[in-house]
């Protein structure tokens, strides 16, 4: 008899998820970076010049995660904090040119984790699968009384489609 827990959509896109996170690893390994390590260069590279507070508020995690991150991009050489000016408890973050280099890197690496879980998957496939995980995402923010995440409503070009059940 099959394994139920093999049929379980959570468990499905849980193991897909571990697997991703994974092979991004092996590929940040290769930039000197650690998971996480990654977004904080790219929310710099967006809009350098973050406080903590914003950094933590957009990375999702509480200040004191946010600054030991900091931290460590800084010892690297990736990263520096300055003072603002006419209040020296507030700090900014800013990329150096290092850190700046290694923010366009983790483009390449994106594009290739990307390239690598929809290989084998229609331009239609990968839109249904983006709906889906949308809707998911939704459902579990709703579930838990959170905000519903950025990117969880339905693009504009999507028209709204009811989404059949497999029976498999």
């Amino acid at each position: 008899m099959k394994d139920t827990l093999d049929k379980s959509i959570g468990h499905r896109l849980h193991h897909a998820a571990r697997l991703q996170r994974a092979l991004a690893a092996r590929h940040l390994t290769e930039l000197g970076l650690f998971p996480g390590q990654e977004t904080v260069l790219k929310l710099l590279a967006e809009t350098d010049g973050r406080t903590m507070t914003e950094l933590a508020a957009a990375l999702q995690v509480r200040p004191p995660t946010a600054s030991k991150t900091v931290g460590r991009l800084s010892a690297q050489g990736l990263l520096t904090r300055r003072a603002t000016d006419g209040d020296g408890r507030l700090v900014r973050v800013y990329l150096t040119e290092e850190g700046r280099q290694r923010a366009g890197a983790i483009d390449g690496i994106w594009n290739s984790l990307e390239d690598t879980m929809v290989a084998g998957l229609d331009g239609k496939d990968r839109k249904r699968l983006r709906k889906l995980l949308r809707k998911l995402e939704k459902n579990l923010a709703l579930t838990l009384g959170a905000a519903v995440p950025a990117g969880a409503e339905p693009e504009e070009d999507e028209a709204p489609e009811e989404v059949a059940d497999d029976a498999a």
